[in-house]
């Protein structure tokens, strides 16, 4: 079973390349602007963006970003799951319900709330995770650039 931690500065390298298998994922390419700037925020105190990563043995597996979210339905607290990758070899290893469950504890520790977080429709493996530890939301995603 994989250990949960906070991100240190020296996981750099094995985020970076999960991140980037991520981002192939979702067809997505980070730049080295976008690499930079997470990292950036992810080590930054101040920033709203943290990290937590499963690690086995000595290896970086999967890692989730997260950060809190104003409810606005109850005037609490809230909390998004922005991102959460886990190398496609440690797949099944109970690693993806981990890092949530980390979230999770960090989230009632700190006002609680509701966690919230999005996944592609076609993305079924996920949702099958999602579906054994959390409530599937009526709510529908709209995007806008700005």
């Amino acid at each position: 079973m994989a250990v949960i931690r906070d991100i240190h500065p020296n996981d750099r390298a094995r985020w970076e390349a999960l991140f980037l298998e991520y981002g192939v994922f979702y067809e997505t390419v980070f730049d080295r602007a976008v690499l930079d700037g997470v990292w950036a925020w992810l080590m930054d105190d101040a920033a709203e963006v943290r990290a937590f990563v499963a690690v086995e043995g000595d290896e970086v597996i999967g890692f989730t970003h997260y950060r809190p979210q104003p409810d606005t339905f109850t005037a609490a607290s809230g909390w998004f799951l922005d991102d959460l990758f886990v190398d496609p070899a440690a797949r099944g290893s109970g690693a993806a319900t981990a890092l949530i469950d980390a979230v999770a504890d960090y989230a009632t520790a700190h006002g609680g709330g509701t966690l919230r977080w999005i996944t592609a429709h076609d993305n079924d493996r996920a949702q099958r995770v999602y579906d054994r530890i959390a409530t599937k939301a009526t709510w529908v995603t709209y995007e806008r650039e700005c």
